[in-house]
């Protein structure tokens, strides 16, 4: 059951350490997802990180760059001459807004969680595949091929000589 009477308000400086804790942890995704994705397809992955695996760490961490920086303007608080706390930025931490600018930094988190969620995750499922389960599907099953006969070899060579 809701709590009722007037939702408590939070001050400049509350929500300016919840800010810059929250930018904290998003800052320690970020680095933890790169971390990992470098992990793997530089040191284990080396011989087969291409081109491709360079252009999407570029991607990612162009996404990430963007969005962290996004998300630190909108939290950038303001201090008095003398360092006191004027103003603590937006509130990164606001469930509800009334304009539709208080929601972007919702749909920040998002696009930073979901990329560090496909990165790393992504390119070891990839890497996998194609060094180790591909190979394993679709490898022979270990019986000999049939030998062809000279006989059938020059019999079939007949009859594709008739086709032309």
């Amino acid at each position: 059951m809701a709590p009722k009477g007037k939702v408590g308000t939070r001050g400049k400086k509350q929500i300016f350490e919840e800010n810059r804790e929250t930018l904290k942890f998003y800052l320690r995704i970020i680095l933890g997802a790169n971390a990992i994705y470098c992990l793997v397809t530089l040191v284990f992955f080396y011989s087969s990180a291409s081109f491709w695996a360079w252009m999407a760490l570029g991607f990612s961490l162009a996404v990430y760059g963007a969005s962290y920086h996004s998300m630190s303007s909108m939290a950038r608080a303001a201090f008095s001459e003398d360092g006191a706390l004027m103003d603590g930025g937006m509130d990164l931490n606001m469930e509800q807004g009334m304009a539709d600018l208080p929601s972007i930094h919702r749909h920040l988190k998002d696009v930073i969680l979901l990329t560090a969620i496909v990165q790393a995750p992504g390119r070891a499922l990839y890497l996998l595949w194609v060094n180790v389960l591909g190979p394993w599907f679709t490898a022979d099953s270990g019986a000999p091929a049939p030998e062809h006969n000279e006989k059938r070899q020059r019999r079939q060579e007949r009859r594709q000589m008739k086709r032309l």
